[in-house]
C-alpha cells in the first residue's frame, strides 16, 4: 500500500509497508522463515571467512598475507565457541536489570521451542546471531595487521568478545536498557560497526604505528584479491541485514535491496571522488566504498526505502573518505585498513540519519508513538556515545590487561621478515 506523501518526499516512498516489529506471538514455526534464516547465517559466515580474509588480505604486504587469514579464522573460531558456552546467553539470556543476561541458556541449554517473538526455533536464532559474534571481533584484525602478535590478538578478542560485544548486543537487541531507551539498530550498526570500530581505534593507538607507517612500502600486495574479497562481503550482506528481519518476507526483501543499493551508489560515489582527486578509479577504491555503504546501511536497512538508502550510499563515501584523511594524514593514527573510518564512522553515521529518516513522510516506517524525529535523533546519539565510549575503555583495559601475559607486539626484526613465516612458519607464495 503507497503512502501518501509530499512532493519532496516522494523519491523516498516505499512501495510497501514494512513493519517487522509488529509480528505477534506465533505458536509454530514457520518452515519458510526457519530456511532463510539458516541461509542468511551460512551467508554472514561466508563475510567472515573468505570475504573479510580476502579484503583484508589483498591490503597488506605478501608477506603478512597468511597472518590475515588466520587471525581471521582463529578469531571467529573462538568467538563461536565462546559464543555457544556463554556468550549467547550473556547476550539474550534473560535481562538481569537490562544490563546482561542470565546464564540460564550456558552451552545453549533450556533453549525454547520458538523464540519469544518469533516464528523460529531459538537454536535457529542463537546461530544467526553467533555469525554476528563471530564476524565482530574479526572486523578488529584490520587495525593491527603487520604488528600484532598471533597470541595476543587471539586472547584479547576472546575477553572482548563477552565483556564488549555481548553486553552491547544485550542493551539494544536483548530486551535491555538502551532498546527500553528507544534505541534502534536494525542490523548492527552499533553492536557490530561501533563497538568494533571504536575498539580498532584505541588498539591501533596502543599498539603504535607500523614500521614505514606512512610511505609507499606499505602497498597493498594484492588489490585483485581485495575486490574479490568485496564481492564476497557484498553478497554475503544480503544474509547480515536480509536476515536480521528474523522473517522471509518483504521486510528481508527491502532490507536486501536497501543494503545492496546503498553499496552500488557509495562504490559509485568514492570512484568519482579518487577520479577527481588522482585522475584514476581504483579496485580499491571501489572495494572501500561499498564496504562504506554496507555499514552505513545497516542500522537502518529495514526501516527506511530505496530512495533514502541512495542517500545513505552518497552520504557514506563522502564522510568515511574524510574520515580516512583526518585519522592517517591529520591525526597520524596507523588504523592500518580503516576499520575505525569505515566501520566505525559509517555505523555511527547510519545509526544518526536513521533518527532523521525513520519518519514516515520521508518514507520511513514511522516513530514509536509519543517520539518525534527530535527525540528520536537525540536518542540514536545516546546510543552511538554509550556504545563508542564503553567499547573504547573496555577494550583498552583488555587490551593492556592481556599484554600482562602476552605481548601486544612483534619484535621489530619479526615485523620486518614478515608475521608470515616469523609467526606460522609458512610462505603466501611459493615460486621455485
Amino acid at each position: 500500500m503507497l503512502r501518501k506523501l509530499g512532493a519532496a518526499a516522494a523519491l523516498f516512498a516505499l512501495p510497501h509497508v514494512a513493519h517487522a516489529q509488529e509480528l505477534t506471538n506465533v505458536a509454530q514455526n514457520d518452515s519458510g522463515d526457519t530456511a532463510w534464516i539458516l541461509t542468511a547465517s551460512a551467508l554472514v559466515l561466508l563475510m567472515t571467512l573468505p570475504g573479510l580474509g580476502l579484503f583484508y588480505g589483498g591490503l597488506v604486504r605478501a608477506r603478512n598475507f597468511l597472518s590475515v587469514l588466520l587471525q581471521v579464522g582463529a578469531v571467529a573460531g573462538i568467538a563461536s565457541v565462546l559464543w555457544i558456552m556463554v556468550g549467547y546467553t550473556l547476550a539474550f539470556g534473560n535481562s538481569t536489570g537490562g544490563w546482561i543476561g542470565d546464564g540460564s541458556k550456558w552451552m545453549l541449554i533450556d533453549l525454547g521451542i520458538l523464540r519469544e517473538g518469533l516464528t523460529l526455533p531459538e537454536s535457529t536464532f542463537a546461530l544467526f546471531q553467533m555469525t554476528f559474534a563471530a564476524i565482530t571481533p574479526a572486523l578488529m584484525v584490520g587495525a593491527w595487521v603487520d604488528r600484532a602478535r598471533f597470541g595476543w590478538v587471539v586472547a584479547f578478542t576472546a575477553i572482548w568478545g563477552l565483556l564488549v560485544y555481548a553486553p552491547v548486543a544485550h542493551w539494544i537487541w536483548g530486551g535491555g536498557w538502551l532498546g527500553q531507551l528507544g534505541v534502534t539498530d536494525f542490523a548492527g550498526g552499533l553492536v557490530v560497526h561501533t563497538t568494533a570500530g571504536a575498539s580498532a581505534l584505541v588498539v591501533a593507538l596502543l599498539l603504535g604505528k607500523r614500521q614505514g607507517f606512512p610511505g609507499s612500502t606499505l602497498l597493498p600486495h594484492a588489490p585483485g584479491m581485495t575486490m574479490l574479497g568485496a564481492m564476497l562481503l557484498w553478497v554475503g550482506w544480503f544474509g547480515f541485514n536480509g536476515g536480521s528481519a528474523l522473517t522471509a518476507t518483504d521486510d528481508a526483501a527491502m532490507a536486501i535491496i536497501n543494503t545492496h543499493v546503498a553499496a552500488a551508489t557509495a562504490a559509485l560515489v568514492w570512484l568519482l571522488m579518487e577520479k577527481i582527486a588522482f585522475g584514476k578509479a581504483t579496485t580499491v577504491g571501489f572495494a572501500t566504498g561499498a564496504i562504506a555503504g554496507l555499514a552505513t546501511v545497516t542500522p537502518a536497512a529495514g526501516f527506511i526505502s530505496p530512495g533514502v538508502a541512495i542517500l545513505f550510499g552518497i552520504l557514506a563515501s563522502l564522510v568515511c573518505y574524510y574520515a580516512i584523511q583526518l585519522v592517517k594524514n591529520k591525526l597520524g593514527i596507523d588504523d592500518s585498513l580503516d576499520v575505525f573510518a569505515v566501520h566505525g564512522v559509517g555505523g555511527m553515521l547510519g545509526t544518526l540519519l536513521l533518527g532523521v529518516f525513520l519518519s514516515a513522510d520521508l518514507g520511513g516506517i514511522g516513530y514509536a508513538e509519543g517520539t518525534g524525529m527530535v527525540g528520536m535523533v537525540g536518542v540514536q546519539a545516546l546510543g552511538i556515545a554509550v556504545t563508542a565510549v564503553y567499547s573504547a575503555v573496555v577494550a583498552a583495559v583488555i587490551a593492556i590487561a592481556v599484554s600482562l601475559f602476552i605481548p601486544m607486539r612483534v619484535t621489530e626484526e619479526e615485523e620486518v621478515q614478515g608475521l608470515d613465516q616469523t609467526s606460522h612458519g609458512e610462505r603466501s607464495w611459493q615460486f621455485d
